[in-house]
């Protein structure tokens, strides 16, 4: 349960207000993923999703630089978008390039037999 307590000073025989004041809390800076994008367009450019990632970290990278948070959270979250599918992607494509070879000669030695 919350509590909220408003503390006001009195003065005795002046005139009486109440003091505020305004904490102003910093909010957290907005990642770009440009690392994540630059590894992905290296490792993973399947369909262009890398590039494009890439794309977008950089033009989030710039509204950060211009003071456009709005902006740059808006093509962050493509970034990040982009970027697991062309991790997940490209997973999938290691992954089967890994199984499939083996299911084939697995399948071909026992037909051999």
């Amino acid at each position: 349960m919350d509590h909220v307590y408003e503390v006001s000073s009195v003065q005795s025989g002046g005139p009486t207000g109440v003091q505020h004041t305004v904490v102003n809390v910093p909010i957290e800076p907005t990642r770009d993923y440009l690392v994540w994008s630059l590894c992905s367009f290296v490792y993973g450019n399947i369909f262009c999703l890398g590039l494009a990632a890439l794309i977008y970290s950089v033009k989030a990278r710039d509204q950060k630089m211009f003071g456009d948070q709005d902006g740059a959270r808006r093509h962050a979250s493509t970034a990040r978008t982009l970027n697991i599918v062309a991790t997940v992607l490209a997973s999938l494509v290691i992954v089967l390039s890994i199984v499939v070879p083996i299911i084939v000669i697995a399948i071909s030695l026992k037909n051999h037999r």
